[in-house]
């Protein structure tokens, strides 16, 4: 399809499942200071009021945590950017997050949320 005639399309949100969305959208609201927005215990949401995307956790009876350095059973991982590597991960690992065993580069650090994902925090340039 040529580009004039792509409609509009953006990033509203991304999902996690996890098996309780309470404790990993309060993981998710403190790490990155924004507001919880809605309270299901099957579905909460996390973000700025009025941006997107915005993260959304559904909960999963059955979930099982993505493996991590194991790249099939990865699923999805999250960047952040951050101007003080070594400050976001300890506030990081304060909120029960851990640092991952297998790492990658000196400008960047695996974690693993309380819920099993990995995601990085990554030194803004």
């Amino acid at each position: 399809m040529p580009e004039s005639n792509r409609p509009e399309i953006s990033l509203y949100s991304i999902v996690l499942d996890c098996s309780d969305a309470k404790a990993l959208a309060d993981f998710y609201a403190a790490l990155l200071g924004w507001k919880k927005y809605t309270d299901n215990p099957e579905w909460i949401s996390v973000g700025i009021k009025g941006q997107t995307p915005f993260l959304l956790f559904q909960e999963e009876p059955n979930y099982k945590p993505p493996v991590w350095p194991k790249e099939a059973d990865q699923q999805i991982h999250l960047d952040f950017l951050v101007p003080d590597l070594k400050a976001a991960v300890e506030y990081a690992v304060s909120l029960g997050a851990e640092v991952a065993p297998v790492q990658y580069a000196d400008h960047w650090t695996v974690m693993i949320d309380p819920a099993g994902h990995p995601f990085c925090l990554v030194l803004a340039p």
